[in-house]
């Protein structure tokens, strides 16, 4: 009996041992302790882009854990995460694309796709990774897992010319949406039978237009125009009644002003019924009724808006600005429509990331090399970061968000 009971222990203490060799052999390059486990939710990226490089961060902790070299030119680059949160897909300018497994800390896979990419989104079901190109131009669709090529669309408008694509974004029902710069167009690609992509075609949407977004239920495509006032709408679950032009002629009979950089419009915000757009050349917010799409106001801010974000619980907005006052972010009190906050934080104070429930906002002041890290009920910095002229920061929470 006891040699029984002296051989389940030894047994059992070569499990514990195989197992913590399992775990080591599975995680190379893991920075934790071996057989130490830990979820992704709190996980995110900052792009510096002057390095090519991106830095993995913990929200929890407000602490950087690694940096992954050898991402190319990320100029203008964003990401995308795996339904999971386990990798982060990195969209470069110079055409890469590339999988980061946030755990091991290091490149999984990386493509050159194309010779110019401008962002990128990943399916419902997340087995997609779609690029959005401007150099060919059109969209690659790739297996999320293996990025091996699934469909190659080219962006030939009706006009015969082949067109950039911008906008690009996710929707429900295993769809990809994105506008045809050049021609005027929208175009909404079904992926459900990945061996015949199903393409619908909207053209004449109107001049240039240059970013979308999709609202957050997934059904209102919503494309900005750079070479008319007005902004172009699809309702993605009447599509038979085509596209509709919203606030059209929004600074009609106004002076123009120089447009020192284009808003981006994922970093549109709504909040409750309302949207807070950026006024393209303008220094105002406009704010549009929901469910009519009718401007109910506007709110003069500092500068030209870049990123118009709501905190998630719809209460606050936070607002950037384009060159020559990049260095103010202000702060709008959804209820009164009210700057309650204005603050500089440094030159180039660009993107700006909101944790999951709000709490802190997470900002990249570029020019300084820095991130700051905000209280957003006190407005008290928290934390400051070292970082490589920042840009982009990312969290996994957007996994689990149609169209981010």
């Amino acid at each position: 009996m006891i040699a029984r009971r002296q051989n389940k222990s030894i047994l059992a203490t070569c499990r514990m041992v195989l197992f913590a060799l399992f775990i080591t052999t599975i995680t190379p390059g893991l920075s934790f302790a071996a057989g130490e486990l830990r979820g992704t939710g709190d996980l995110g990226v900052i792009i510096e882009r002057a390095t090519g490089s991106l830095q993995i961060i913990e929200t929890t902790t407000q602490t950087s854990l690694a940096t992954v070299q050898g991402l190319g030119d990320l100029s203008h680059a964003s990401a995308v995460f795996s339904r999971d949160g386990r990798f982060a897909y990195i969209f470069g300018r110079d055409g890469g694309l590339t999988k980061v497994d946030l755990l091991s800390q290091k490149i999984a896979k990386r493509v050159i796709q194309a010779g110019n990419s401008i962002g990128g989104a990943i399916s419902q079901d997340g087995s997609l990774v779609a690029v959005s190109n401007y150099d060919p131009g059109g969209v690659r669709i790739f297996d999320s897992a293996s990025l091996e090529l699934v469909a190659d669309i080219p962006a030939v408008g009706a006009d015969g010319e082949v067109s950039k694509t911008v906008g690009l974004v996710d929707a429900p029902g295993q769809k990809f949406v994105f506008g045809l710069y050049d021609s005027g167009e929208i175009w909404v690609v079904d992926m459900s039978d990945t061996s015949n992509p199903a393409i619908t075609k909207f053209s004449e949407i109107g001049k240039q237009p240059y970013d979308g977004l999709i609202t957050p239920d997934g059904r209102f495509y919503i494309a900005g125009l750079f070479g008319e006032d007005g902004l172009a709408k699809l309702d993605l679950w009447n599509m038979d009644k085509g596209v509709q032009r919203i606030l059209d002629n929004y600074g009609k009979g106004e002076q123009k002003l120089p447009v020192y950089k284009m808003p981006h419009m994922e970093g549109w915000a709504k909040a409750g019924d309302m949207l807070f757009l950026p006024a393209v050349g303008r220094h105002e917010v406009l704010v549009v009724d929901a469910r009519s799409w009718q401007e109910v106001g506007r709110i003069a801010v500092h500068g030209q808006p870049i990123f118009v974000i709501a905190r998630p619980d719809g209460r606050q907005v936070w607002v950037n600005f384009a060159l020559p006052l990049n260095n103010t972010i202000q702060v709008i009190d959804v209820p009164t429509q009210e700057i309650i906050h204005s603050f500089v934080p440094g030159k180039a104070a660009l993107h700006m990331e909101f944790t999951p429930r709000g709490e802190h906002l997470w900002l990249s002041v570029r020019d300084s090399g820095k991130v700051h890290v905000y209280d957003t009920t006190s407005f008290e910095k928290l934390v400051e970061l070292p970082a490589e002229k920042p840009s982009g920061i990312f969290f996994t929470s957007r996994a689990n968000r149609t169209g981010l």
